[in-house]
């Protein structure tokens, strides 16, 4: 059995084809009508959506299959305590259920570096209880150039990590929002292991890769995450069935 998963977020959409829960395939599509080419050609069985800028009817206007569109009423193989689940962001829910299919029996936090940074736990008991928001790294380096009048607009160079010490206003910037980051997420990982023993933490989304240099034997770098939660619940709502 052949599923497709889509996650349409702001800036792109991200597929992948699974069988049998092992991933063949992953697409990524810098407009909607890439993903409406591609789909018609692609060969699956079930299908999901998450999305965070189409609604449900629209895609159903759009889409010549059926699919399953993750909201506030979708099942999900986790006890949810979010004291307002319907408010819970369509990718947090992915995103922890990705980390349980990966990390079974013990407490996991799913840290997605996306346009803001969302740090979602589940315990040891598959009871999620929530986690946190922060702004994105490219959240940040928008908001110190629109929000003052003189700052510049910069980016992180791609494969290069920002000298600690800045000597200009540029390499100030990358500095501040790079270790800022870095040091903000070490400071919740730091106090979640503190809490809870044996915890797991997946770091997930568009930014992951820059902060690879976290990784160890408890932290993993795993970009796709939110795509194998996708699935995951996908299977589990086609089985409740």
């Amino acid at each position: 059995m052949k599923q497709l998963v889509v996650d349409i977020g702001n800036t792109r959409i991200k597929a992948a084809i699974f069988g049998n829960d092992m991933l063949l395939k992953e697409f990524i599509f810098e407009d909607f009508n890439s993903f409406l080419e591609e789909s018609k050609i692609q060969e699956f069985d079930h299908a999901i959506i998450s999305s965070v800028t189409y609604t449900e009817d629209r895609l159903k206007e759009l889409l010549d299959f059926e699919f399953l569109f993750l909201d506030s009423k979708t099942l999900l193989p986790f006890k949810n305590l979010y004291a307002t689940p319907e408010t819970l962001g369509v990718d947090r829910k992915a995103a922890v259920v990705g980390a349980r299919t990966i990390f079974k029996d013990c407490p996991i936090l799913a840290i997605d570096l996306g346009s803001c940074i969302t740090y979602d736990f589940m315990d040891v008991n598959d009871r999620y209880l929530g986690g946190a928001i922060t702004p994105g790294l490219q959240m940040r380096l928008k908001a110190m150039n629109q929000l003052t009048a003189r700052l510049p607009l910069v980016d992180l160079e791609q494969g290069i990590i920002p000298k600690f010490v800045g000597d200009s206003t540029v390499s100030c910037l990358r500095s501040g929002v790079y270790y800022g980051i870095q040091f903000e997420m070490k400071g919740f990982i730091q106090e979640y292991q503190e809490q809870y023993h044996g915890l797991k933490v997946i770091i997930c989304g568009g930014d992951s890769k820059i902060f690879e240099s976290l990784t160890k034997d408890h932290i993993f770098v795993i970009p796709n995450l939110v795509l194998h939660g996708l699935n995951r619940i996908l299977s589990y709502n086609v089985n409740y069935q």
